[in-house]
């Protein structure tokens, strides 16, 4: 029971999704970092509010109200999120994966155009054909 986890656990994509978690996690307070800091106070001074949590709220009766700065704060960090993702991980992956359908293809390409392997049977109609050609020459 344990060897089998142990098998499991030990497969490289196992390993390669705790390494993309951990460093996701640590991601994860980089790009909320640049919104608190960067995006947020400048759409905050285009709504002339402190931050995207104060911008854009519909008061409702009663108390409370509608945060769409809050909503759109988190629309720009997923944007960001997506948009690394995508150029740092996605596009170089794509990109290796073409490369290496490119050389798979150029070496069944190759294979093609090589020789079928000589086998023992062609081997011995060649050393006969050879072994005819020179007795009809020592006959002549």
């Amino acid at each position: 029971m344990l060897k089998g986890f142990r098998e499991f656990i030990m497969r490289g994509n196992v390993i390669d999704l705790a390494v993309a978690v951990v460093i996701g996690a640590a991601f994860t307070g980089v790009v909320n970092s640049i919104v608190a800091n960067l995006f947020t106070p400048l759409i905050g001074a285009i709504f002339d509010a402190e931050s995207l949590d104060e911008a854009m709220i519909l008061p409702l009766p009663g108390g409370g109200g509608l945060k769409f700065g809050a909503v759109l704060g988190s629309i720009i960090t997923f944007l960001i999120v997506a948009a690394v993702v995508y150029f740092v991980f996605v596009l170089p992956i794509n990109k290796m994966k073409e490369m290496q359908e490119a050389k798979r293809k150029a070496g069944v390409e190759d294979a093609a155009d090589v020789a079928a392997p000589v086998t023992e049977l062609d081997l011995l109609t060649e050393i006969r054909d050879a072994l005819v050609a020179s007795e009809d020459k020592q006959l002549r």
